[in-house]
């Protein structure tokens, strides 16, 4: 097996207390129906090199009893401007946070990342409730 420079590197993700995303009644429970959101000014860095990294998120839900607020959601995800996480793990620390935080129905979140170094990073997580 080979050894990466960024083992060990990413192991406090899943525990990262992040901003607690509120949520509000979803008045309309009975119908099924789907929120998008689109964040065009992603930023979090690259943790190999320290620099920027931006993105367009797309995030997509059917709501259940709950939905985002969007003031704390800004928050929350102000909290990854300063943090060294791979593209990959971006996607899935927020649908975890987002399916703890409101419980949905379903969600997909798609993460266009900028090139860097020639490559550009597409990352796409769906979940639906069983």
């Amino acid at each position: 097996m080979n050894e990466s420079s960024y083992d060990g590197r990413q192991d406090d993700i899943r525990n990262w207390k992040t901003p607690e995303i509120e949520i509000f009644e979803n008045i309309y429970p009975d119908r099924e129906y789907s929120i998008t959101m689109t964040i065009p000014e992603f930023t979090c860095v690259c943790p190999q090199t320290g620099l920027p990294d931006f993105a367009v998120l797309t995030l997509n839900y059917t709501p259940d009893k709950n939905c985002i607020e969007l003031k704390s959601f800004k928050e929350y995800l102000l909290a990854f401007r300063n943090k060294g996480i791979f593209h990959e793990n971006v996607v899935n620390k927020l649908v975890d946070d987002l399916v703890s935080a409101i419980d949905p129905i379903g969600i997909r979140l798609i993460g266009v990342f900028n090139s860097r170094g020639g490559i550009q990073t597409t990352v796409q997580r769906e979940y639906k409730r069983s």
